[in-house]
């Protein structure tokens, strides 16, 4: 649990790109100019009211954060780069909720952001333990190693294969993830993949560890995401953006206990910490696992979404795979799980991942997801996992404390947006004179900008 005291955190502003294929088209600088832009107009704040930086990402050199940053403004504000692993973005969330419930800050602009390679993931430094090597090792001993098989699926299939062995789930369990996340992904602009899919053909994709077939794991993906947190004193001096802020109600940021390194392929991705951190962040909101109707979860693979399922507490043990059957994840069932489309549909630039669940979830509980609306909301819950190991579990509730009973129209949306029209629904990017209502007025420097405005120019024609 972050804060010991009664300060309140809330997601004022977020902003995504589109997540795309990584085939070099689009660089970091750019991505994360875009997404904090985006975010800043959301929150219709302007850099100068930014008191602390917080950038995401896995791959990059130590201070990328304030070669996005300093776009924005140099303005001396500490900036901090962060990563930890696939929950990176979320980590990013909890160091701006702490900042703010200790009275640290007013207000914090995180941007997660990620130029990843094509291909399963790969670590880049190989002259060095790496940090995930005991749990290669453990892997080893409990489950065998595939040299033919990409080692993330291997984790996670191996998962999938325990609870199948102890409870009874079967492939077309986890194939029919796939095929909700898919269908799901349709109505989502910003996401990497937006085709519907039978659950034969996610069934007849290329096989990649069974029971994962290629339909049913996230790609690797380039994009940015980024969120404005900010206090109870700033939102009340812009009492006319209530309706629009998200409470952090609960959070909690955990690591592997021992059980990690015993005998179980469920607990070797993060089963325990998952649970932990659920409960305690839960606890803190003051609402129960049923209280949940929209989740964005980590679903990195299918077999991780139905064994999280469980550790969540969205079903009693052993019977996630049932909740699935029953359609309890999607439209029209007891929750919707993942109405972006998740990590196997949305795409997974890393460092982004967790600010992206936060976008998908602030725009449900504003009611701006009107093309994928989940009705009836009082509480949202985000889970980002980092494999080695960290987990992040956010709760979120409205502002105003009310549910989230009706769609608010692109109409509406677009007169009291900065952005001018609903970012939800419509994936457009950025101009200049967007950019420059919200630099900062005091301390911008053109320099830092290098070729970023020519590169977004390029962009937009094409």
């Amino acid at each position: 649990m972050s804060g010991n005291n009664n300060i309140n955190a809330y997601v004022l502003g977020v902003g995504m790109t589109k997540f795309i294929k990584p085939r070099g088209l689009r660089e970091y600088p750019e991505m994360g100019y875009e997404a904090g832009i985006k975010a800043m107009l959301d929150a219709q704040i302007n850099y100068d009211d930014v008191e602390h930086g917080v950038a995401c990402f896995a791959y990059g050199d130590s201070t990328s954060g304030q070669r996005i940053f300093y776009q924005f403004g140099m303005t001396a504000i500490p900036i901090v780069n962060t990563a930890n692993a696939c929950a990176t973005g979320s980590v990013g969330l909890y160091l701006a909720r702490t900042l703010v419930k200790s009275g640290n800050a007013d207000c914090v602009l995180v941007v997660g952001v990620e130029k990843m390679k094509p291909g399963s993931l790969k670590s880049v430094w190989d002259d060095r333990p790496s940090s995930s090597g005991v749990f290669k090792a453990k892997m080893s001993e409990v489950s065998g190693l595939d040299p033919n098989s990409p080692l993330t699926a291997q984790y996670f299939g191996n998962a999938g294969r325990e609870y199948m062995e102890k409870y009874g789930a079967t492939a077309d369990d986890f194939a029919e993830i796939g095929r909700i996340s898919h269908e799901h992904s349709q109505r989502n602009p910003y996401a990497q993949f937006r085709k519907e899919y039978t659950l034969q053909e996610i069934k007849d994709s290329p096989n990649i560890f069974a029971p994962l077939t290629k339909l049913q794991c996230s790609p690797t993906s380039d994009g940015a995401a980024a969120a404005v947190i900010v206090s109870q004193r700033f939102l009340d001096a812009r009492s006319h953006l209530a309706s629009q802020a998200v409470l952090m109600a609960g959070q909690a940021f955990k690591t592997d206990p021992p059980q990690t390194f015993h005998t179980s392929a469920i607990q070797l991705v993060g089963y325990d910490m998952a649970q932990r951190a659920a409960r305690a962040a839960l606890k803190e909101a003051g609402v129960k696992a049923t209280d949940v109707r929209v989740c964005e979860l980590h679903d990195c693979f299918s077999t991780n979404e139905l064994v999280t399922l469980d550790a969540l507490e969205f079903c009693p043990p052993g019977k996630a795979h049932e909740m699935v059957r029953r359609g309890d994840i999607t439209y029209g069932g007891r929750m919707v799980i993942n109405p972006s489309g998740g990590l196997i549909s949305k795409g997974h630039p890393i460092g982004a991942t967790g600010l992206a669940q936060c976008a998908e979830l602030t725009w449900q509980l504003r009611g701006w997801a009107n093309n994928r609306l989940v009705e009836n909301t009082a509480v949202a819950l985000q889970h980002n996992l980092g494999l080695g190991g960290a987990v992040v579990i956010n709760v979120y509730k409205r502002a105003d404390g009310k549910k989230t009973n009706a769609k608010v129209s692109n109409e509406e949306i677009a007169k009291v947006s900065w952005l001018g029209y609903n970012p939800a629904v419509e994936a457009r990017g950025i101009s200049e004179a967007d950019a420059d209502r919200v630099r900062s007025k005091k301390n911008r420097n053109d320099f830092a900008l290098a070729d970023t405005t020519e590169r977004l120019r390029t962009q937009a024609r094409l």
